[in-house]
């Protein structure tokens, strides 16, 4: 049975046989806490800008909370399966799906925006559009396969070379993390050529050409089914579908009590919106209205509702994942969990057209949009001409800018793809402030040292 074989505690790099407290999967979730990777998203824009007077929340902790989501939605699915399908499963299986499982999706989730470059979508889209911009001058230099990874840039592909590869003076094998979670996050298990928009696992791309044998080895050793060879396109693996619904609810409820908390929305609003849904989901709300009746302070009855909220969403979300669950292991599922759940949800449908309207289109979500994206714009224009030159034909000038780029992601022997990924890791693995403070040291509004 497919059960039997979605998972393995395999990694990638080199294999660590030692007995631990620790389970193989818990140990998944350690390294990427651990990771400065990881860590760098603590200044990485969600969506306001950082920082400001008011704590709302970063790449680090939306992805902190995300995890705890995806937890509580793998235990559930786990013990699911368990009950569903114990005839079929060994006792491994068993004991993976009742106590491991949750600590997969958690690890997922963890570091599903981990390839996220700064200033968010933003910044995705100035990396992309560099290139497209660029394109009579450099395309020559690259494959029409490599050139798709770049003028498609992806954090979801981004984040597969960020866990796995090997930078210069480094370990091989990236975080060395099990195959098992590193499926969990494909949610686009195609190469970048076969990106379709209204495919749901091809609306984007889950890996560049340098790591395409690298995927073919957590494909192959989590069992992912493959669609076609060329383009190379998988279907999702079943727990895909887990760590974008954690990674949904909390996006979808949490921007909302971060745009309260700066006053960029009405009290009123945000807690009826969030009281509708809630009400939609469990219909029976008096254990909610008797609990706010007690709650005289704005900010706690937001977040009380926001628990509230979450909560029905993930219950929503593990019983549609039971509905699906033929279509999810089989690899026929094509609309999200929580997509599945708007459609039938006007409560939701209108929490996602507030949040267009009120929140993703206020001023200060688009000017730090506009600003993130010159800035990324700008660095890669620094960095990429002189790197795509041979080295004697480089000035003074050339030499004194890629200086600047760590030895760690300078790959000079190599072909000008990797040369150019390199350029990519570089800027792309900044923060919001880091970027900003060498794009205005790079452009001369800000001369002067520091250390």
């Amino acid at each position: 049975m497919i059960l039997n074989h979605l998972f393995t505690n395999e990694r990638t790099g080199e294999q660590d046989n030692r007995k631990a407290s620790r389970s193989d999967f818990q140990r998944d979730y350690d390294r990427i806490i651990f990771s400065s990777a990881f860590r760098r998203l603590q200044n990485k824009t969600q969506v306001f800008p950082l920082p400001g007077s008011v704590f709302v929340h970063n790449r680090l902790t939306h992805s902190l909370e995300v995890s705890s989501v995806g937890r509580s939605l793998g235990s559930l699915v786990g013990e699911f399966l368990v009950d569903k399908f114990s005839k079929d499963l060994t006792l491994e299986a068993q004991e993976f799906y009742l106590h491991q499982l949750g600590s997969v999706i958690a690890s997922g989730c963890l570091c599903h925006d981990i390839g996220n470059p700064a200033f968010g979508h933003s910044g995705e889209d100035a990396i992309a559009s560099y290139f497209d911009k660029n394109e009579a001058s450099i395309k020559s230099n690259f494959s029409d396969k490599e050139w798709k990874d770049l003028i498609n840039f992806e954090g979801n592909a981004n984040a597969i070379r960020v866990l796995t590869h090997q930078q210069n003076g480094k370990d091989a094998g990236g975080m060395h993390l099990t195959y098992t979670t590193l499926a969990s996050i494909a949610k686009y298990p195609c190469e970048s050529i076969a990106k379709d928009k209204k495919i749901l696992h091809r609306k984007k791309f889950g890996f560049f050409q340098n790591e395409k044998s690298t995927f073919e080895a957590i494909a192959a050793k989590t069992q992912m089914i493959k669609e076609t060879d060329e383009p190379l396109i998988y279907k999702r693996h079943p727990f895909v579908w887990l760590v974008e619904a954690a990674d949904d609810i909390c996006y979808n409820i949490i921007d909302m009590e971060d745009a309260h908390r700066l006053g960029i929305i009405s009290t009123s609003d945000c807690k009826n919106l969030f009281y509708d849904l809630v009400k939609s989901v469990d219909g029976n709300t008096k254990r909610v209205d008797a609990k706010m009746a007690t709650l005289a302070d704005d900010n706690e009855t937001i977040s009380y509702l926001r628990a509230k909220t979450i909560n029905a969403l993930i219950n929503k979300s593990f019983e549609i994942y039971k509905e699906n669950v033929s279509a999810i292991l089989s690899g026929e599922m094509d609309m999200g969990l929580l997509d599945i759940y708007r459609k039938q949800n006007d409560s939701l449908q209108q929490i996602e057209k507030f949040s267009i309207e009120k929140i993703y289109n206020h001023k200060a979500v688009v000017e730090i949009e506009n600003a993130g994206y010159n800035v990324m714009y700008e660095l890669l224009d620094h960095f990429i001409p002189p790197m795509i030159l041979d080295k004697e034909k480089r000035k003074k000038y050339d030499e004194k800018a890629l200086l600047l780029i760590p030895k760690q992601f300078r790959y000079e022997d190599e072909s000008t793809y990797r040369k150019i990924l390199g350029v990519l890791d570089f800027v792309s693995g900044m923060t919001d402030n880091f970027a900003t403070d060498l794009y205005r040291k790079i452009k001369g509004i800000e001369i002067g040292m520091t250390m």
